[in-house]
């Protein structure tokens, strides 16, 4: 198997992992403080990635690779959790889930910024156009219905773009599960008295669903997942494994349907099906 088929699979398995997150999170905080669960998910996926790295007796990153150790720390250990903790208690996952749609746009602009990445014309082409079927589905919606979710979401796009792409790029270096391992280990401190400062008062009404949901983004969200797309990122090219971002969707509406009993309506699957055409033509022209 070669490299780029490599990159493919372990970035499928990485965006398969992070389908569950936001259906997760939604459940989390209904029992949790949106920082509180950040917190958390930071700190126990930390004390984890602190345990594998001692145990394997890993090289402490060189000093040239802390900015970006801190730039994939601030992007999706604690940016895109706590961006999207909040914007979850204003609207349900099925709609937030709409807008990861428009990660693989941001995550390829941040691999030509911080990456060195050139994809074709016609790349930013489709993808551009699946981003503005994104936005038009959250106009159509009524975004006035919840302007600072929506927000919220956009912002989250933003940041956790910025640290796959930073990710993405120092796992050519490091490897993948160092590069989110040293990210978790950087902001453990930080994380660690946050969770303990904002820790609910009783656990007497915290249902098993929202414990549930904070044991699946701490192990699988903040950290297996990392292990599997930082690495499709690093064999694959970061604007081409990238796309792959644009059939969590599917998962995703899938998984809160299922499990949350959201309503998916016709519109959220046209837009799914559309976005999911448009990558298949941004592949062919990542490279």
């Amino acid at each position: 198997m070669d490299k780029t088929t490599t990159g493919w699979l372990s970035g499928f398995l990485g965006v398969l992992i992070f389908s569950g997150s936001l259906p997760a999170t939604r459940v989390a905080v209904a029992d949790f403080d949106p920082v509180f669960l950040t917190a958390a998910r930071g700190t126990i996926a930390g004390l984890i990635a602190l345990a594998l790295l001692v145990a394997l007796r890993e090289r402490r990153p060189d000093r040239d690779d802390l900015v970006s150790l801190v730039i994939v720390s601030l992007g999706v250990v604690v940016g895109f959790p706590l961006l999207t903790a909040i914007a979850l208690q204003h609207m349900t996952s099925a709609h937030s889930i709409v807008f990861i749609g428009l990660l693989p746009l941001a995550t390829a602009i941040f691999g030509v910024l911080r990456g060195g990445e050139r994809p074709r014309p016609a790349f930013w082409a489709f993808s551009c156009l699946g981003s503005a079927l994104v936005v038009g589905f959250a106009i159509s919606q009524g975004v006035s219905a919840a302007p600072l979710g929506d927000a919220l979401m956009l912002a989250a796009i933003i940041v956790c773009g910025l640290g796959y792409a930073e990710g993405g790029r120092l796992s050519r270096k490091l490897g993948g599960w160092q590069v989110i391992s040293w990210a978790l280990v950087l902001s453990l401190p930080v994380m660690a008295l946050v969770a303990l400062l904002t820790s609910p008062a009783t656990l007497a009404g915290i249902g098993g669903p929202a414990w549930i949901g904070l044991a699946y983004v701490s192990l699988f969200s903040m950290l297996i997942g990392f292990v599997f797309w930082y690495r499709g990122l690093a064999l694959g090219g970061i604007a081409a494994v990238g796309q792959l971002q644009l059939l969590q969707p599917f998962f995703g509406l899938a998984l809160a349907a299922l499990l949350l009993h959201e309503e998916v309506n016709v519109a959220m699957i046209v837009v799914t099906v559309a976005i999911v055409a448009c990558v298949a033509g941004a592949r062919k022209f990542a490279r």
